[in-house]
This record gives C-alpha cells, structure tokens and sequence, in this order.
C-alpha cells in the first residue's frame, strides 16, 4: 500500500478537500498509475454536486494521462513504464455487445476491484471508476491505453473524456464525413471538441451555436465556419439559412436539455441526425414534439456515449494526430493548475472562463 494526496468531496456541495489517501497494491488485472495530468471536467463538479449519485466521499478526476508504476497478476496489456490514458470503459469482451463487434457499448466495463481508502480506512468511490486528482490511482489495467510517451499529458489526458466524447460524437456517433454540414449546440469543452473532430472529418460548413461570445470564438478558433449567438437569434431559423433552408446534415446537442434537443431535432435536414453528446439530468423530459414530425423528417435520434469510442481504437490514433500537428488538443488547455487548486477551478469552469482547467502532477 502507498499513501498520496488526493483530491476529495466529503459531502453535496460541500468544498473538496486535499487528503491523504491509501493506494493498495495491485491486485489480479489491476493497475498503478503514477498520474501526470487531469483534466477538470464538469463531470467531477457533478459527483461534487451530488448529481450522479449519493455515494460519498468522492476520489473525483478521470480526464487522465500517466505512467504505469505497478500491474499486478495476469495484465499483459500494459507493463511498468509504459505511458497511458485512462478510460472510464474498459470493455469486458464478452458481452452482447462486445460479441456482436460493437464493443464501444459494452454493458459490462470493468473497474478496479480494490477500493482506496482514507487514512482511517473509509472506502472512497472513484470517479467514473478512475479517480485521478491524485499522486497515483489503482485501475483496471483496462483501463490503461498506451500511447505515445512523448506526448504532452496535458494534452492527451484530455482524451480521456471530454475531448473524446465530442471528436467522437461527430465522427463515431455522427458519422460526420467530406462535404456535410454540421451544427454544434453549446460550445464549452465537449462542443468545440464535436467542432473539431467535423472539421477533421472533412465537413464543408461547421456552425456553432451558443449564448457566449467567448465560447463561439473558441469555437471558431477549433474549426467552425458560422456563429450563432441564439441569445439575439432562432438557433432553427439560423441554421435553416446557412444551409440554404434546409438544416445542418448533422446537429449534435453538446448541452444536454429539453430546449436544446428539440432545436436540434427541427435544425437538421430531412433524414438527417440529431446526436445527443449532453448529458441531461434526471428529472428532464423528452420534449413534446408530434409523432408525426418525427416520423415525417426521418433520420435519426442519437445518443453518444463516450463518444462512441473504443479506447484501444481511438487513442492511439488521435494521438498521432496530434504529434503530427493536425489535431491541436493544446488549445483545450485554458490553464495548468496544482491538486490545490481543484475547487478554484470548479469556480472558473462554472462561469464558462476555461476551456479545460488541467491539474498537472
């Protein structure tokens, strides 16, 4: 066993907290990882808000990149040294999913089977199964994807989710390719990534939409041909006029609300896609709209998880990309930051001023 500082949230709401924590050892098909760098994600501010769900206290951080410091008996996968991404789905292989070759949605992820500790011996939930605010975290080795160690973990640490998700919900979930039009409702994190990965994808016209200028230049900055600020607009109406009347060929809802879902269900073309990448929270509705209407525009309705991606797939490749200088995940990186400075963090997040706040190790 090892003791590190950590990040953690005792009670809702309540501030987080630099502790000690206790890492077990490695058990069979798990995992140490000294962490190098972790995004702030506004998932963390949900486990610290109480909106996943009641199990406290919290080991908050997920967005991760690192280097493996011990596996334990049976991982052949990664080894001491190697340099990894944590991921939140580490697929089981023998699911239904995962048997009829659609293992991006495994039903059956794996995380580590130890828990970590507090000093007095209270069990901490990890967040998203990887807590990674801290000196070190015990994983699934899984959970661990290689990838190039002379990447900036800054950076590629981001791929661990918000980036993914939304380079994946236009690429995977979307099916965004050369020559399509695009509308991404919201643009903080996760939106300018699903505006990034359209235009890596080959999109011809990428429009953003938001009620933050400063969110829509970031948005313009990561590839987005048109703005909408839908404070002074119809988000619908705009997209419809941008698109020559007919709507976006793919509308991605990276907000997550009832509002937002139905602008994007009436923003897309004929036989178009609508890909929800937001997450909702419990008590939101389907918003009423006639049956007729989603029978008669056709297409689809999709959800992303995780951007749809498979880790062992997707992060390898997305970072070769950015070494190659064609995926420029340096510019999610608003500020690097100390385990200290998580809850000052949050603040920022909350009020739309960073990108991506990354606490570097």
């Amino acid at each position: 066993m090892q003791q590190v500082r950590a990040v953690v949230a005792r009670s809702r709401n309540a501030p987080v907290e630099v502790v000690t924590v206790n890492v077990p050892d490695p058990g069979p098909g798990e995992a140490v990882v000294r962490v190098q760098a972790c995004g702030v994600c506004h998932t963390d501010l949900h486990y610290r808000e109480g909106g996943i769900n009641d199990d406290f206290p919290f080991l908050l951080g997920h967005e991760a990149a690192g280097v493996v410091e011990a596996v334990g008996d049976g991982v052949g996968t990664v080894v001491p040294g190697d340099f990894v991404i944590l991921n939140w789905r580490a697929v089981c292989g023998d699911c239904r999913a995962c048997d009829r070759g659609e293992p991006w949605y495994c039903f059956s992820t794996f995380n580590a089977a130890q828990k970590m500790t507090l000093e007095d011996g209270t069990e901490l939930s990890p967040a998203l199964g990887i807590g990674a605010f801290a000196e070190k975290t015990l994983v699934h080795a899984g959970q661990c994807t290689k990838v190039d160690p002379s990447a900036d973990p800054a950076a590629v640490g981001l791929l661990g989710c918000g980036v993914m998700a939304g380079l994946g919900a236009a690429i995977n979930t979307g099916g965004v390719g050369r020559g399509m039009s695009v509308a991404v409702i919201g643009c903080g994190g996760v939106g300018s990534a699903a505006v990034m990965g359209s235009r890596l994808a080959g999109a011809s016209r990428i429009i953003a939409v938001d009620i933050d200028d400063r969110k829509l230049e970031w948005a313009r900055a990561m590839g987005a041909t048109d703005t909408v600020n839908s404070t002074g607009s119809d988000p619908v109406e705009a997209i419809a006029a941008l698109t020559g009347g007919f709507g976006a060929d793919v509308v991605i809802d990276a907000v997550g609300r009832p509002e937002t879902w139905k602008q994007a269900f009436y923003a897309r073309d004929l036989a178009g896609t609508v890909v929800l990448v937001g997450v909702p929270t419990p008590e939101m509705r389907t918003p009423d709209i006639p049956l007729i209407d989603v029978f008669g525009r056709g297409g689809s309705l999709q959800s992303s998880w995780y951007g749809d991606c498979l880790p062992s797939r997707d992060f390898p490749m997305l970072v070769d990309l950015y070494q190659q200088g064609r995926l420029d995940l340096d510019a999610f990186v608003t500020e690097r930051i100390t385990l200290d400075d998580v809850e000052a963090a949050f603040e920022r997040m909350h009020h739309g001023d960073v990108l991506r706040s990354v606490v570097v190790l």
